[in-house]
């Protein structure tokens, strides 16, 4: 993935991705953030949280350049993680947001890693995922590059468009996934319509394809975007309780029955 993501398809799709998560958690508010893996792309940039990581596979850097020395080097922040993705290393109930850059693509058990981060999100909390969509010209393409490849003519799998290791999952699967998992989705987005075509030049020459997509078959998209929120029945969020000191109750006042004792000594 990251060396797929310096060819120009990569870069066309990146800015995409960046634009679209930047403006949907911007306006989420809380205290801790977290960014499971894909380095490339800074995913809480644009957001405010006083606490935010960023968490990549539990491997050492020396493996990492054996499994892909061809890579370049991924930006390593003071804040990184090493982690394995389906094991968390945050108490549960413990984060605000969650961002996925096709996180679920790559991972070992797309679900369990769901799961886990359904675990750490605190209720009301919400979940970014970015994914590419097998339903669209790139899934086409991708699904006859990897045809070819078992016919036996697509040698060390050059004919793939998209990075070969990814299990693409389709959007309406993933909506069913949250949903199993108690989230509520929120909204998304489709987006990178242009053919899938390796040459800028070519890329350039399809941009009038964004406009016409977003109008008139925006499911058809080759990446998707999708918010959800954590609910917890039987729970209604109320706000930050805010200390404040007990106000004293006063004193029971004590009646006096002295002027009827006195008009009784009277009479």
């Amino acid at each position: 993935m990251p060396r797929w993501l310096q060819t120009p398809p990569g870069r066309y799709v990146l800015d995409w991705e960046q634009a679209r998560i930047d403006a949907h958690v911007a306006d989420v508010f809380g205290f801790h953030a977290l960014q499971l893996g894909l380095p490339e792309i800074d995913a809480l940039r644009a957001n405010r949280m006083p606490h935010r990581w960023l968490a990549r596979p539990g491997v050492t850097p020396a493996a990492a350049r054996e499994a892909d020395h061809d890579a370049p080097p991924a930006p390593m922040p003071a804040t990184s993680l090493l982690c394995d993705f389906e094991a968390l290393p945050f108490p549960s109930q413990s984060l605000d947001l969650v961002v996925l850059p096709h996180t679920l693509e790559f991972a070992r058990d797309a679900h369990h890693t769901l799961r886990e981060v359904e675990r750490v999100l605190v209720p009301e909390g919400r979940v970014v995922i970015v994914g590419f969509n097998p339903a669209s010209l790139w899934g086409l393409r991708q699904w006859g590059g990897r045809w070819s490849r078992r016919l036996g003519a697509g040698g060390n799998g050059a004919s793939l468009f998209l990075p070969r290791a990814g299990e693409f999952i389709a959007n309406r699967r993933l909506r069913d996934w949250l949903r199993l998992l108690s989230f509520e989705v929120e909204g998304g987005a489709f987006g990178c319509y242009r053919p899938a075509l390796r040459s800028q030049p070519w890329l350039d020459r399809w941009g009038w394809m964004e406009k016409a997509g977003d109008r008139w078959w925006p499911m058809f998209g080759a990446v998707y975007l999708v918010t959800a929120v954590k609910r917890v029945r039987g729970m209604r969020l109320i706000g930050l309780a805010r200390g404040k000191a007990p106000k004293s109750r006063a004193a029971p006042a004590v009646v006096s029955h002295r002027h009827r004792e006195l008009s009784e000594e009277l009479e």
